[in-house]
Formats: C-alpha cells, sequence, structure tokens
C-alpha cells in the first residue's frame, strides 16, 4: 500500500472530459470525530480509514445539488436541482488515493435517487427536504420516505461568520476531498474510485444553532455522543466528476 497522497487545497488534476457536471450549493459541513476502529467495517472491502492526527471523521453534509448534467450536456434544471444531505466517511486505497464513502444520501427528487441506486450503486434515499436561507442563518430538513429507515430526520441550522482566510490542516482534510471509493456499474463490481475536481473551497465560519438528526445513527455509525468538532459553510463550487478508475482497492486475504 503506497503512503496516502498530500492534502491538497486544489484539485490534484483537471477532468477533460466529465461524466457529469453540477453545482453543490450552499453547504454546511458538520463533522464529528471518529475512532479509526469503529468505522473501519462499514468502508468497502479495499479501503482503510483515512485518518488526521490518529484520529477519523464522520461528516454530515447538507447543500443543494444545482443542475447535474451528464457529459458536456446542460444542466437539468428540475431534475437535475435539489436538496441533499450526506453522511460520509473518509477513506484511503492501495495507490494512497484519498476519497470519501457515502453511507447515505438523501436527496428530495425520486427520479435520480432511483438512478443513482440502480447505475451508480450509490445509497441514495429519497426524502421530503428543504433548504432555507434568512439573513445569516441558513436551516437545513430532511424526512426519509424510501426505501428507509422510514422516517430518520435531520433538523441543522446554521449562523454562517467570517470567511477563512488560511483553513486549518484539519479543514483542508475535512473539504478538500478529490474522489470517492465506491463499487460501481453492475455485479461483480470491484472497487472502483470517481475523481471530482472543482475550484478551491470558499469557507466560512459557522455556529451550529440546532442540530437535531438521526441519519448518523441510521447510517450504523455510533450516534455522537458530543459536540460536532467542526462546523463548516461554503456558497458552494462548480463540480466535474470524471469516469470511475480501476483498480482501487487494497489486496484483501
Amino acid at each position: 500500500m503506497q503512503q496516502p497522497t498530500p492534502v491538497t487545497p486544489d484539485a490534484p488534476a483537471g477532468i477533460r472530459l466529465p461524466l457529469l457536471t453540477q453545482e453543490w450549493l450552499d453547504l454546511t459541513f458538520v463533522h464529528w470525530a471518529m475512532e479509526p476502529d469503529t468505522v473501519a467495517r462499514l468502508l468497502p472491502p479495499g479501503t482503510v480509514p483515512d485518518v488526521h492526527d490518529g484520529m477519523t471523521y464522520a461528516g454530515l453534509v447538507a447543500f443543494r445539488m444545482h443542475r447535474v448534467g451528464w457529459l458536456r450536456l446542460p444542466g437539468v434544471p428540475y431534475l437535475g436541482s435539489f436538496p441533499e444531505t450526506n453522511v460520509r466517511l473518509y477513506s484511503v486505497d492501495a495507490h494512497g488515493r484519498r476519497g470519501v464513502v457515502f453511507r447515505s444520501m438523501d436527496a428530495a427528487r425520486l427520479i435520480p435517487v432511483v438512478m443513482g441506486r440502480t447505475v451508480f450503486r450509490l445509497p441514495y434515499l429519497w426524502s421530503r427536504m428543504s433548504v432555507r436561507t434568512a439573513g445569516d442563518l441558513v436551516t437545513y430538513r430532511s424526512s426519509r420516505r424510501w426505501p428507509g429507515p422510514r422516517g430518520a430526520a435531520c433538523r441543522i441550522t446554521v449562523r454562517t461568520g467570517a470567511r477563512i482566510g488560511e483553513p486549518t490542516a484539519l479543514e483542508h482534510f475535512l473539504t478538500a476531498r478529490w474522489g470517492m471509493h465506491n463499487a460501481f456499474f453492475g455485479e461483480p463490481a470491484p472497487l472502483a474510485y470517481l475523481p471530482n475536481h472543482h475550484p478551491r473551497w470558499p469557507l466560512y465560519r459557522a455556529e451550529l444553532v440546532e442540530c437535531r438528526e438521526d441519519l448518523v445513527a441510521a447510517a450504523g455509525l455510533p450516534a455522537p455522543g458530543a459536540p460536532a468538532v467542526s462546523v463548516l459553510y461554503s456558497p458552494g463550487v462548480p463540480v466535474r466528476l470524471g469516469r470511475p478508475a480501476r483498480p482501487a482497492g487494497i489486496p484483501t486475504p
């Protein structure tokens, strides 16, 4: 296994021919520290927990997906725009590629949920959702519809603060993620790595005014028993997703 690649605030390489284009807007990142052994069993075979100062992290990331488009086609205005809330973990593969692993992806449009589950084998779930902004307050709501557990819910309100001039090493570790690990496209489907590219995150301090959620526990993780160690906000970035690259995995006996 190679050493993990350095954490860089800028994407390591461009994506000339994207598989998907989209915008991620009005994002709030809420993170809790976790012991690596606690989450290792939840990662796909071929990856291990990525760590920073001996700890790994569980992230609850709420945002608006905007105008998802295939290849170089224009983004879809209705079906391609919807609120989304993800529970994610941090991974590294045999090539040292750092990424994320999604444990759940609640979204407000049924057709993208079905496509995400069947085509990309991602843990999309159909939920009733909203994102509301009032001054410096942003509120995200979700309540799961299908496939379950039905009623798993989240309500987050943050107060946005000053822009961060130079993020800390931990803040870069949690946000500067240039790919995901997943098994894509059909059976059997070995682990693959899907890269992404976007401008450097514009990050802002954020205060967690309210956080009532059970999505983290519904994703198989321990329910957070301590305050979040990091709360950040970003107005968003345009994103290009590349094609899955194989093989990505760490050999297992």
